[in-house]
């Protein structure tokens, strides 16, 4: 369904009119307007997400740029923007169309108006999440929404402690955002699951190319032979232990109200220990988020929210849900991003980043729940 499908001149008036004040809210505030381009380089969106954002994205072809994409989302031009010069600290705001394929419900939009707001600024990461999530309530808070938190950087801390091997850990980190491929993962590396049986005949032959037949396609023998010592070496690392298994299953089970949840984490905490420095992360962020004047004490906080699709966050995570309607997407969502302003930033010779937070709001959700401009 596309975005104005459907919709009178009036209803298609009305959507503009409450992207453009929320907009201006958010420059009232001391944001930016900024403008981005709808086509963006495919190479960039594919470098950070993989082969799986063509599920999901608009593909298109151009005899002198390449392959383009259709902008997904803003935030991804919003900080190629800024890390080619952007003054710190840095606050923008924008308005404008996103494309996603919907080859699974017809029911959700493939083009609509997003609202945004980012904030470029390391000097408190804590108060810029807490103004972030306090500036996006404000802006939604005539509509009866749900707010749920997380943070992905508890679950990275837990796999950055675990007692294994740095091949196991990457692999794991890589899907933290695929729950079932990270879930198959950790049994496999528990010992767990029972071993492939055609991965078992090659690491056990002693010539894995005497059958291989003629070479063929992209891959070269050198990088195949790699492939085969790395999966070696593999079957060599020692399993997970059950008791470090058993702690992340812990770990993810937390869901409580945000100040129950900071004692939950600390007594995992005591076991492991790894988590301890991004448990305090989310312990000031909840002082922060009280300042902003954030009622905490019935703020959601769930350790595995937002690992279905918030691919390109490492830290705080949130999400605002209409109330009666739970099936819809969020009305709003956002979170922190550091690690893409350090992928995007090697791109313009600023490969330190910078600490970034945004947060996005759905102004034709926000119509269609009962919001006026």
């Amino acid at each position: 369904m596309a975005l104005w499908q459907g919709h009178t001149p009036e209803l298609r008036a009305q959507v503009r009119a409450c992207a453009a004040r929320l907009r201006d809210e958010f420059a009232a505030a001391g944001a930016q307007p900024v403008e981005c381009p709808i086509l963006l380089p495919a190479a960039t969106l594919l470098d950070l997400y993989g082969e799986d954002i063509r599920a999901r994205a608009y593909v298109t072809s151009d005899a002198l740029r390449g392959e383009q994409m259709m902008r997904p989302d803003f935030t991804v031009p919003v900080v190629q923007m800024h890390m080619e010069g952007g003054a710190e600290p840095a606050r923008y705001t924008y308005a404008g169309e996103v494309f996603r394929r919907q080859e699974e419900d017809e029911a959700r939009a493939n083009e609509y108006l997003q609202v945004g707001l980012e904030i470029f600024d390391g000097s408190d990461p804590a108060a810029a999440d807490a103004e972030v999530f306090a500036r996006v309530q404000s802006a939604t808070s005539r509509l009866l929404l749900r707010a749920a938190t997380g943070d992905m950087g508890i679950l990275m801390a837990a796999v950055d402690g675990l007692d294994t091997s740095a091949a196991r850990k990457a692999a794991l980190h890589r899907h933290i955002w695929r729950p079932r491929r990270f879930r198959s993962l950790l049994d496999r590396f528990a010992g767990r699951a029972a071993p492939v049986p055609s991965r078992v005949a090659l690491l056990e032959a002693s010539d894995p190319f005497a059958n291989a037949g003629t070479e063929v396609g992209l891959r070269r023998r050198a990088e195949v032979e790699a492939r085969i010592e790395a999966l070696r070496a593999d079957a060599a690392t020692p399993p997970i232990s059950d008791r470090e298994i058993d702690l992340i299953d812990t770990l993810l089970d937390v869901k409580e109200t945000l100040p129950f949840a900071i004692e939950r984490l600390r007594d995992i905490a005591v076991d492991m220990p790894s988590i301890a420095d991004a448990v305090e992360t989310v312990a000031r962020r909840a002082k922060a988020l009280e300042a902003r004047g954030v009622d905490i004490t019935s703020l959601e906080f769930e350790v595995a929210y937002g690992r279905h699709q918030m691919e390109y966050y490492d830290g705080f995570v949130f999400g605002f849900y209409d109330v009666s309607r739970p099936y819809l997407p969020p009305v709003a969502s956002g979170g922190r991003y550091d690690a893409l302003t350090r992928v995007l930033g090697r791109q313009s010779g600023r490969p330190e980043g910078i600490p970034a937070v945004g947060g996005v709001i759905r102004p034709g959700l926000m119509v269609e729940l009962g919001e006026s401009a």
